[in-house]
């Protein structure tokens, strides 16, 4: 089986889950090279992939020389929120297929420029959304697709993750998400949620995103916790911190389905993506674990009647699931979502989370912070594929595909040999 030879650029603590992840687990990645703007992360970097790989990738801390180098077929940016569309433009421009970490765009013109630069280059780019490959949300899409909801009517999720530390800590750390807090106030953070509805919904193939409207909350649970837990003189305990402590986000669909998203990270509280689709003949909620359908029960009252989610899986657990051994980050979406990439990679075919999707999702974080801005005004969400989300070219139909489940795709040898 042939080798797609990898760049790593930005290799901080994501990005060196990440890479740890490729040289354990993943052959079919050959790590050929390491970036970093800091030099003891390339040298970190450099001595892991030499030990565990058995050969000395290339060292640099500017991507760009990267992208003249022969032995580098593809590039993965796990790299800071401002870095991400730069370097996702550049090596477009080289014609290196670039996988992208998730965050939000600094401004809409970023997404169409991401647009138009791939449709000008063709060079794939895939953002690496590794919740779109969890089990539960794939036994979910499953479900949407062979009718289990009936009509979708209504979709939420969040981010609800307690960062205090990691925010409060940045400049400490060398962590991105400190500027951001301090100067913005929005949905920073959408694609978690976003991608899997996305798919749900059939958004930028039939369907598309119209409007949103957001309204942010005071900001007081940083400053607080730097208070509490590191004193009146510490960095940043009297600044104020633009972002919101939760945002709530309202989207309106073409055909009619509703999405709600939360952003929550500025206060105490257990970690929860709070996941719900809900259509007309049953229900979702991730919080829950569980499901309803509409008949399963002969009571109404949802504590009595949801059933545990892994009750379905012999029915509808996806066949990723059932066919790969996923491990790594992430209870082994991160595995799942990488390989995706690199599979598109290897065999030049269509990216299961593409450029369109990309630009739609990110789009969502300055579009929210207009409608905060404003005073929570309804905001128009430009349509990436220039209208042809009413009749796309056919996606393709392979094991990673996220517009259907395509059961023929998968042996019993897929995944497990891998």
């Amino acid at each position: 089986m042939k080798k797609v030879k990898v760049a790593f650029v930005g290799l901080g603590g994501r990005g060196k889950g990440l890479l740890q992840l490729v040289l354990e687990h993943m052959p079919i990645a050959q790590v050929s090279a390491v970036c970093d703007l800091y030099e003891d992360r390339v040298t970190e970097a450099r001595q892991m992939v030499t030990e565990k790989q058995g050969s000395t990738p290339f060292a640099t801390q500017d991507f760009r020389v990267l992208l003249e180098r022969d032995d580098v077929d593809c590039i993965v940016s796990p790299s800071s929120w401002g870095a991400h569309s730069q370097i996702a433009l550049e090596c477009m421009r080289a014609g290196k297929p670039v996988g992208v970490e998730v965050g939000g765009a600094h401004s809409v013109e970023e997404c169409f420029e991401l647009v138009r630069t791939y449709e000008q280059t063709k060079t794939p780019v895939m953002l690496l959304e590794n919740c779109c490959y969890g089990q539960e949300e794939l036994t979910v899409l499953n479900m949407i697709k062979k009718g289990a909801f009936g009509e979708i009517v209504h979709c939420e999720g969040g981010y609800r993750h307690d960062l205090r530390d990691e925010v409060a800590l940045g400049h400490v750390n060398r962590h991105y998400r400190l500027d951001q807090y301090l100067n913005r106030n929005g949905e920073l953070y959408p694609t978690h949620e976003l991608g899997p509805i996305a798919k749900y919904l059939n958004i930028n193939r039939g369907n598309r995103m119209l409007t949103l409207t957001s309204m942010a909350s005071k900001s007081a649970g940083i400053r607080e916790w730097i208070r509490t837990r590191r004193g009146e003189d510490f960095e940043n305990a009297q600044a104020f911190f633009a972002q919101g402590d939760v945002v709530a986000t309202c989207i309106k669909c073409a055909h009619g389905q509703t999405i709600v998203l939360t952003h929550d990270t500025s206060l105490p509280r257990p970690y929860s993506r709070a996941n719900l689709v809900q259509g007309t003949k049953g229900i979702w909620s991730e919080e829950k674990h569980g499901i309803y359908l509409d008949g399963s029960a002969e009571s109404y009252e949802w504590g009595e009647s949801y059933r545990d989610i892994s009750e379905y899986y012999d029915a509808y657990l996806h066949p990723l699931w059932k066919n790969y051994d996923a491990v790594g980050g992430h209870g082994g979406i991160d595995y799942l979502v990488l390989q995706a990439f690199f599979e598109a990679v290897r065999d030049h075919t269509p990216m299961p989370i593409d450029v369109y999707d990309m630009a739609a999702w990110m789009s969502i974080t300055p579009l929210s912070e207009q409608s905060v801005a404003m005073g929570s005004m309804p905001v128009a969400i430009p349509d990436f594929t220039n209208g042809r989300w009413c009749r796309r070219e056919p996606y393709h139909r392979g094991r990673f595909c996220l517009e259907d489940v395509c059961e023929e795709t998968f042996d019993s040898r897929d995944g497990k040999s891998e």
